[in-house]
């Protein structure tokens, strides 16, 4: 399969493990289907599980409505998970002169999808999906009226990836010198904003150790 996140050397991700991590982190995903003269975009939060398959297997429900479906009957899914990502000053950088840029990371997992259509199917995607985000007192399938789930279920299809391609591009100024990364590093540690942290903790974990 040809690669659709283009991936310079030094940007790729550094490990199977490391694009299983970002997408467990930034679950909330962006699922693409194409027969080459439609394309379908949903954004959807998937469940990861690792162990299902060489590379993992994605687990989501859309809602019944949804054209996209129909298209992954027949056609391979893309689903893109993006983690923290902001803009790069020229001027935090010791080598000059420089450019700005943006630093992020990404991963793209491509795979054939199986439906899930069966009532007892959906009942045990939704609710596992739910335990993800829910506390262990919080909503469970279990407590709610019977017919409420059975109705709630046939107004989705459920949605299983196993991953066939994960591409996986960690943009984080590994082509800089180091002082230039420190630099941008520290910029980002003082900013106002949770994501420019989140980044710059992203960019201090590709440090080499010293």
């Amino acid at each position: 399969m040809p690669p659709s996140l283009y991936t310079p050397a030094h940007f790729a991700a550094p490990s199977l493990a490391a694009m299983h991590d970002l997408i467990a982190a930034n679950d909330f995903g962006l699922l693409i289907a194409s027969n080459g003269d439609d394309v379908q975009a949903s954004h959807i939060p998937f469940m990861l599980d690792r162990g299902r398959g060489d590379k993992g297997t994605l687990l989501a429900h859309v809602a019944r409505a949804n054209p996209i479906w129909r298209l992954l009957e027949t056609r391979p899914a893309l689903a893109i998970f993006q983690g923290p990502h902001g803009y790069v000053s020229p001027r935090w950088y010791a080598t000059q002169p420089a450019v700005p840029t943006w630093n992020y990371s990404a991963v793209h997992a491509h795979g054939p999808a199986r439906l899930l259509h069966e009532s007892a199917e959906l009942t045990a995607l939704v609710d596992r999906l739910a335990r993800l985000y829910e506390d262990p007192a919080g909503w469970s399938v279990a407590g709610q009226p019977e017919r409420f789930i059975d109705g709630m279920v046939r107004g989705v299809v459920g949605i299983e990836i196993e991953i066939a391609d994960l591409q996986g591009k960690f943009k984080l100024s590994q082509n800089r010198p180091r002082a230039d990364r420190d630099g941008v590093i520290a910029a980002l540690e003082a900013s106002g904003r949770a994501e420019d942290r989140s980044l710059a903790a992203a960019m201090r974990a590709t440090l080499p150790s010293e």
